[in-house]
């Protein structure tokens, strides 16, 4: 399965910050939108970061509650991996494994189409091992 189907059926909206908003708006902004990570862009809507909850927590942990003062841009990952429309929910896989992360920006032409969790891998690869042991039931009793 792509991420262009994934996407199909969930939808492209990306919830985004600037690089100013401070980490206690951030915090907010993941609870109120029960989301575990913020796509970062410039005023021209460019891809420049991502800030999770695990970025927040590890800054809160160094820091102390003084953290959440701090704005986006000193806590987020700069260099953003991403991922296109047109791979594989394999190559999402090794991707969030190899980079310890959980949350994949979908990039097509440096636009910001979408972001695919590992929830959102999960379930698909889920579902593709049900289809395919029903259709080995249905190939055994045939």
């Amino acid at each position: 399965m792509a991420v262009s189907e994934i996407l199909s059926e969930k939808g492209g909206n990306v919830i985004t910050i600037e690089q100013q908003t401070t980490l206690e708006e951030a915090a907010k902004i993941l609870s109120n939108n029960k989301i575990g990570a913020l796509v970062v862009v410039t005023e021209s809507e460019q891809v420049c970061g991502i800030v999770s909850e695990r970025d927040i927590v590890r800054d809160i942990a160094n820091a102390g509650a003084n953290a959440l003062e701090k704005t986006v841009s000193e806590c987020m990952t700069h260099r953003v991996v991403s991922c296109s429309s047109d791979d594989l929910i394999d190559t999402l896989m090794e991707k969030m494994t190899e980079g310890k992360f959980r949350h994949l920006p979908v990039i097509d032409n440096g636009v910001l189409k979408g972001i695919i969790s590992i929830g959102d891998v999960v379930k698909r690869k889920i579902e593709q091992a049900e289809r395919d042991a029903e259709e080995m039931k249905r190939y055994i009793a045939g």
